[in-house]
């Protein structure tokens, strides 16, 4: 008995040994694979848990003009924070940073004496200030450097260039359209932490370099936008005008050299109301910056009135429904069904051919040819030179056209169209659809990015737009160019004429909604020179006080805006 017992001990010792020693050699392979397989994967995430990364912001990309010239940069500014485990003397740093920054102690204190890994006191500080509070060297203070977007003039070109948000993000203009070429990539700060999340004084720091955002090049030109930022602003105050809109653009391929919408706001300082605002709801304050920052050129619609004129032009041209010898007569007014629509000229312009009814503007002659195109044939024209659709400008918020359903549209209906009336479309829309007519027939896309280049200059994204189809004929729209030039040197529009160049143009007058309120669009458009259109421009003027014909106030617009700037364009 003796004997089994001690087998039994010595199997049980032997097994209790193997088992220990089989764990062991388990234990052993975990620790080594631990150790030497997920070695990386382990230390990666101790190392994240006892790192705390402060952003380094990109720096924003320009924005600038065709010659180069600097229309949005940015300003150095810093991100002030304090660290609490390394501050030494509090109350110098309390006593500094309120001084410095314009805050409150007791506000600086709370922050201070926070336990916490980091504690932001002030963002956009300017360099100078910042400067400043480095000489101090107190312990515990950061000075992060930062970027805030900075605009070279002001308010000019605000609607069109947009302004960024407190993260340097865009917020409308070509400052969100073109956020991702702009915007760079934020770099980092990484530094090592405590398993709680205090910074680690004197503890090592690993550095991400930010990456720029790129330069965007433009069709913009500063000369351009500011003549034309100076006759807007000279309208607005002599007619006492709601808006004031002035596009300037290259017919040929759709460039724009300027774009304004008078009054302009600061870029600078984009959340100060133009005007009265004392008292004003927080929803008011907000619908008046909304409606302060709206790019009326682009994402407003309107009567085009007579300037339509020209694309019913074409659409009869293009139909071979009328010819420019073709006579009309004009009694003063046009009976449409059972409706007496009148002329401008109440007494009526008698016999006239067609191009003598393009420069009297006469609308009886225009009903005519309307009805000659008819409603499918007005339709299928109109979708042809582009007016039914969006231009696809490269700037958000743009305004489609609102029309009769082709269905619903009637004789009367017709007539009224025919002379710009009964509908609406944008004014870069409108603009665009002429420039098509008078630039030889061929679609454009209107624009203003041309392209994005790093920081060294390589160009990164060339911007390129639809080849434009051929709607309509070489000769036609040379035809209808020489027609409009007689507008100016023979017609109503001959206040838009400029010495020493051939202007061609058509003049506007509509009357807002509801009829009768006495509130209008007065608008010309007008190109230069004619044998060749290289410029092309659109004066809208909403709401002047006193005279408001088109022909009367907007085409001297365009004669001064050309006056100044076709000797440079065209040299």
């Amino acid at each position: 008995m003796l004997v089994g017992h001690r087998t039994y001990q010595r199997q049980t010792l032997f097994l209790v040994f193997f088992v220990f020693s089989l764990l062991l050699v388990v234990m052993l392979g975990r620790l080594g694979y631990l150790m030497i397989y997920k070695a990386e994967h382990y230390g990666a995430l101790a190392k994240e848990l006892h790192e705390r990364e402060r952003t380094i912001k990109a720096e924003r990309g320009k924005i600038l003009d065709r010659n180069g010239n600097l229309l949005a940069g940015n300003v150095s500014v810093s991100t002030i924070s304090v660290i609490y485990s390394q501050i030494k003397e509090p109350e110098k740093v309390i006593e500094v940073l309120a001084k410095e920054l314009e805050i409150e102690e007791e506000t600086i204190r709370k922050k201070v004496e926070k336990k916490s890994s980091r504690e932001k006191i002030k963002s956009n500080v300017p360099k100078e200030i910042s400067d400043r509070i480095r000489e101090y060297r107190l312990a515990g203070v950061t000075v992060d450097e930062d970027y805030k977007r900075h605009y070279e003039y002001g308010s000019l070109g605000s609607k069109v260039l947009g302004f960024t948000g407190g993260d340097n993000q865009g917020i409308v203009g070509l400052e969100v359209f073109y956020e991702k070429y702009l915007k760079g990539m934020d770099g980092a700060i990484l530094t090592m932490t405590t398993a709680s999340g205090m910074e680690i004084k004197n503890g090592a720091e690993d550095r991400v370099e930010p990456i720029s955002g790129w330069t965007l090049n433009t069709s913009l030109d500063l000369n351009v936008m500011q003549y034309a930022n100076q006759v807007a602003n000279t309208l607005l105050e002599k007619k006492q005008a709601k808006t004031v809109e002035i596009i300037i653009m290259n017919p040929q391929n759709g460039e724009i050299y300027a774009m304004v919408n008078a009054p302009e706001f600061d870029l600078n300082n984009p959340y100060e109301l133009l005007g009265e605002s004392e008292g004003l709801t927080e929803k008011e304050r907000s619908d008046r910056l909304n409606n302060q920052w709206r790019n009326l050129a682009v994402s407003d619609t309107y009567e085009p009135g007579s300037t339509f004129k020209v694309i019913t032009t074409a659409a009869a041209l293009n139909k071979g429904v009328v010819t420019m010898n073709d006579t009309f007569s004009c009694p003063g007014y046009k009976i449409v069904e059972d409706r007496r629509i009148r002329c401008h000229k109440t007494t009526g312009h008698g016999h006239e051919t067609f191009c003598q009814g393009i420069m009297n503007s006469c609308n009886p002659v225009f009903m005519e040819v309307g009805a000659r195109v008819g409603v499918d044939g007005m339709f299928e024209e109109m979708k042809q030179l582009g007016v039914m659709n969006k231009t696809g400008i490269d700037v958000p918020g743009e305004a489609g056209t609102i029309m009769h359903k082709q269905q619903n549209v009637g004789a009367v209906e017709l007539a009224t169209m025919s002379f710009g009336q009964s509908f609406q479309v944008s004014p870069i829309r409108m603009i665009t659809s002429i420039a098509t007519i008078i630039n030889g027939g061929k679609s454009i896309t209107p624009h203003f990015g041309v392209s994005a280049v790093n920081s060294d200059g390589t160009v990164m994204k060339k911007f390129t737009y639809e080849e434009g189809d051929q709607v309509l004929s070489e000769e036609t729209s040379r035809e209808i160019c020489k027609a409009l030039e007689m507008v100016v040197t023979e017609g109503g529009g001959k206040l838009a004429a400029v010495e020493g160049y051939a202007v061609g143009a058509k003049t506007g007058t509509s009357q807002k909604l509801p009829r009768g309120n006495g509130k209008y669009i007065a608008s010309c458009i007008g190109f230069a020179p004619v044998e060749n259109p290289q410029v092309i421009a659109l004066v809208r003027i909403d709401e002047p006080v006193g005279l408001y014909y088109g022909g009367t106030i907007a085409a001297p617009a365009i004669s001064t805006v050309y006056t100044n700037i076709l000797p440079y364009l065209l040299e």
